[in-house]
């Protein structure tokens, strides 16, 4: 197991400088992780490269100017992107993809997880898992950067990753493709065994602070529990991930 380390500041050859490098990567359909924008910055070359990002599903981040300053990079022009360092997948292929290949689908969807270290380690336990596919929403998620790969120790350059510009539509998409998507949450009827995995299905996970977005618990199909000895508020994300998949994944196997 690969140590953790704290985040460091992007290497120069992982960032694109400058508002016209910034289009033309976009132009050339060059994958970006996320683009900086100083929030009192202007123009219309800042106006093309919003409207290329959402076409695109590239976050845009406004921040103020001494957060391109951290950078440590020389004219910056207020737009810094850094480049992805996974590749990101369209969820309707790998959808379709899966079914095509006669196998029942496992997807995992994480809402509101900003924490690199737990990232990675459920990128590592759904690769593990047997998990087709880590769904994230382009915003409200940690960055998919060299630390996180880092904690996954690269399962998350081996494992599909599908970034949405909305979760609720991705759950939509899924029950469209006969894929039933469960909610975990501590106060659900259901507990995780009394769930068939062997079905088509996705797994929600919140963060650790908020959960689950009230909106996005509504569309999903049933809400699920792991079952607890102790009164205790709740486990680590990252934990409580590897439990649910581990059910998941021994009802496979029983089943296959």
């Amino acid at each position: 197991m690969k140590p953790f380390r704290s985040p460091q500041r992007p290497k120069k050859n992982t960032l694109v400088i400058g508002r016209n490098a910034v289009l033309k990567a976009l132009e050339e359909g060059l994958q970006l992780d996320r683009i900086y924008i100083d929030q009192n910055a202007g123009g219309k070359e800042l106006l093309a490269i919003r409207t290329l990002a959402a076409t695109h599903g590239v976050p845009v981040n406004q921040v103020p100017v001494v957060k391109l300053n951290n950078f440590n990079v020389p004219d910056h022009e207020g737009c810094i992107a850094q480049k992805a360092r996974v590749q990101y997948l369209n969820l309707q292929d790998v959808m379709s993809q899966v079914i095509e290949s006669g196998e029942a689908p496992l997807f995992l969807i994480l809402d509101g997880i900003t924490d690199i270290r737990n990232i990675g380690g459920i990128a590592r336990t759904a690769y593990c898992m047997g998990v087709h596919a880590i769904v994230i929403p382009d915003k409200g998620v940690g960055a998919l950067n060299e630390d996180a790969v880092l904690t996954s120790a690269g399962a998350l350059e081996k494992i599909a990753i599908c970034r949405v510009n909305s979760l609720m539509k991705a759950v939509d998409d899924m029950h469209m493709n006969g894929i039933k998507v469960y909610a975990t949450e501590m106060t659900a009827d259901k507990t995780v065994g009394e769930i068939n995995f062997t079905e088509p299905s996705a797994i929600v996970m919140g963060g650790e602070e908020k959960g689950i977005y009230p909106a996005l618990m509504k569309v999903c199909d049933e809400r699920i529990k792991i079952p607890m000895a102790g009164d205790f508020e709740s486990l680590n994300v990252s934990v409580a991930t590897g439990m649910v998949l581990y059910e998941a994944s021994m009802q496979r196997k029983k089943g296959s």
